[in-house]
């Protein structure tokens, strides 16, 4: 009866052996890149397309609830509340002149309608046009100052406040690759 507990116990000692084996085994299979709750993604550069189109919801809902006048101002404010890396808001009417613009104020004012990308599209006629359905969306190509002003591609992306005006912002998403 002595001699039962020693193989019980080796058994018991070989089941937690390859037990553990097998659960090692699994883990070295999952790739050392996977995120899991203590090991976020690493963020990319650029901002996602649903970051975009938040912020420009929140800002029509802001000057929605705040007026144009209060609107305008804060969206003109270089340190305001929609000014968050590389997003910011500006604001036109539906003639396309500027009314918000937080890092060129000397555009405010001015009408942009005839001005084309590095390209020559003209993406303010776009944007104009987008707008005019409710908003939207419009691919262009501009000098990106974060890259040294090198030429990125930039999806705008643009909503109606009302009749009289709309409001619009912007994202790189890469290197320039015309066709």
């Amino acid at each position: 009866m002595r001699n039962t507990p020693v193989p019980f116990l080796a058994v018991l000692i070989l089941c937690l052996v390859l037990g553990t084996a097998g659960h090692v085994h699994s883990q070295s299979q999952i790739p050392a890149s996977t995120p899991d709750a203590t090991n976020p993604p690493v963020q990319e550069e650029y901002t996602s397309n649903e970051t975009l189109v938040t912020f420009v919801e929140n800002a029509v809902t802001y000057a929605k609830t705040h007026g144009r006048e209060a609107a305008l101002a804060e969206f003109s404010n270089p340190n305001g509340s929609f000014v968050k890396g590389e997003l910011y808001i500006y604001a036109y009417d539906f003639n396309c002149t500027t009314l918000a613009h937080p890092f060129n104020p000397e555009k405010i004012g001015k009408n942009r309608l005839g001005e084309s990308d590095a390209y020559g599209n003209p993406y303010t006629q776009q944007f104009l046009d987008a707008a005019r359905n409710g908003s939207g969306s419009v691919r262009f190509y501009y000098l990106n100052p974060a890259h040294n002003r090198t030429i990125e591609s930039k999806l705008g992306y643009v909503q109606r406040v009302d009749e009289d005006w709309w409001l619009g912002s912007g994202i790189y998403t890469g290197p320039a690759d015309r066709v």
